[in-house]
């Protein structure tokens, strides 16, 4: 089948020039059959997976409709946890690069108040936020959307979920009636419907199913005869599988903490993610994860929605879900950009209705496989570790004062070096795992753009 290219679209200049720098030709689903529609003005409803490349297909529309000249707040992007806003604002300013002073945004809760309102008062053309925050600005009067003539839901099912019902209600109040808005959730619960007939007009509904190739991915199924044999079943694969990087799914935030204390106790590199975690402790963990130094990730459904990981092997149902959708865009975590992956899932007999429903998914009976015999009694380790630096974007530190730092006596080679995530006021920094404590000993023995920096290495 012929891929639509973003070249036949009435997109201005600059947007296609940055679009073919970046080597983006051809549109994934989402975007095909959601950004004709964009462009026209219409209002949408688009259901696609986190992956499916959803942001761009909502960020050139608005980007394109945008007028630099009038310095006002034009749009509108609401986005369920910090993360996602962060990566949400990180592509709208990737494709705007071909087109000058365009200024966007972002305004989340678990970020000081004082530095936001110094940045609404020096202006922006884009907002990208959650909407606790939104909602603080709006009623202090620091943020006004008289001028918003495009809004955008993104993750609207998973910010259902959070309890920010309220909150968006109110938001969208404050709205201009006339405005065009774009809806994107990963699931349609019923009530998506609601919202939609209350926030959109005469909105086109576009749906995308799965944006991973389900042949990537070896599906097993593996059966529990009660609660406690779930954990030891989860122990043997993967001690078998010896993931590089694993996300275990569980239903609830007591259950994902109990399941990372126990599999610590046992020296696995772990880590856990759910609702109870405080903003710092969350993206903590999210970068360790992401940069290999943490190599299995414990997770409610809620607190990984929304979340854009690369290079996940192994997926674990340690409890089925509770609906076919959200089985599939867990499983959808791994067999990513042609990479082949594993997803195993713990059912007990109690799960029966849950395995029919996954039976007339996959159009086949599923059959209980044999745990894997353990390669070995020792967990393996994690290929990096992480040094945490005291200073960031603010210091003026840049990800390439730091490989200067490390590799300027030849002790460490750049190559040793993983991913480098700076912050305001913090920075990130993977090396390889037998080389963090040398790494350590230069950053906090030697100079950094001229000064000395504290730093230390998290624990895996």
């Amino acid at each position: 089948m012929t891929q639509a290219l973003f070249k036949t679209l009435a997109l201005r200049p600059e947007l296609l020039s940055t679009l073919k720098e970046l080597g983006y030709g051809s549109m994934t689903p989402i975007q095909a059959q959601s950004l004709p529609e964009t462009l026209q003005g219409r209002d949408l409803i688009a259901q696609a997976k986190t992956g499916s490349g959803k942001t761009a297909a909502f960020a050139l529309g608005v980007l394109n409709k945008l007028q630099v000249d009038r310095f006002r707040v034009q749009t509108l992007v609401l986005c369920p946890t910090r993360e996602l806003a962060d990566q949400v604002a990180t592509e709208v300013r990737k494709l705007a690069r071909g087109i000058h002073n365009i200024k966007v945004l972002t305004l989340c809760g678990g970020q000081p108040f004082g530095p936001q309102i110094g940045s609404l008062e020096h202006g922006a053309h884009i907002v990208v936020g959650t909407p606790g925050r939104i909602l603080e600005h709006l009623t202090k009067g620091n943020l006004t959307l008289k001028d918003v003539h495009q809004l955008v839901l993104d993750e609207a099912d998973r910010m259902l979920d959070m309890g920010f019902q309220p909150a968006l209600d109110a938001i969208v109040e404050q709205a201009p009636t006339q405005r065009q808005t774009l809806l994107f959730s990963a699931t349609y619960p019923p009530e998506i419907d609601a919202i939609a007939a209350r926030y959109l007009s005469n909105p086109v509904s576009v749906t995308v199913a799965e944006t991973h190739d389900s042949s990537s991915i070896e599906q097993r199924y593996y059966h529990c005869d009660n609660n406690d044999a779930r954990f030891t079943a989860l122990e043997t694969l993967l001690l078998a599988e010896e993931p590089t990087s694993a996300m275990v799914f569980a239903t609830t935030k007591r259950e994902v903490q109990q399941i990372c204390d126990d599999l610590r106790n046992r020296d696995f590199s772990v880590a856990s993610l759910h609702g109870d975690l405080e903003q710092k402790q969350r993206d903590q963990t999210l970068i360790q994860f992401a940069n290999k130094s943490v190599t299995i990730l414990i997770a409610t459904d809620v607190a990984a929605r929304g979340l854009d990981i690369d290079n996940v092997d192994l997926v674990i149902n340690y409890q089925l879900a509770h609906d076919t959708d959200v089985h599939v865009h867990r499983v959808g975590r791994t067999g990513r950009a042609g990479a082949m992956g594993l997803a195993c899932s713990l059912f007990t007999d109690k799960d029966r209705i849950k395995i029919e429903k996954l039976e007339d998914l996959n159009g086949e009976p599923i059959t209980a496989a044999t745990l894997p015999r353990p390669s070995s009694s020792t967990p393996a380790r994690p290929q990096m570790a992480t040094l945490l630096i005291d200073g960031g974007k603010k210091d003026k530190l840049r990800p390439g004062d730091i490989v200067g730092a490390l590799t300027k006596d030849g002790t460490l080679s750049a190559n040793q070096i993983g991913k480098i995530h700076v912050t305001a006021t913090k920075a990130f920094v993977a090396v390889e795992l037998k080389l963090g404590k040398t790494a350590l000993n230069k950053l906090t023995e030697g100079r950094l753009k001229g000064r000395n920096f504290r730093a230390r290495l998290l624990r895996s």
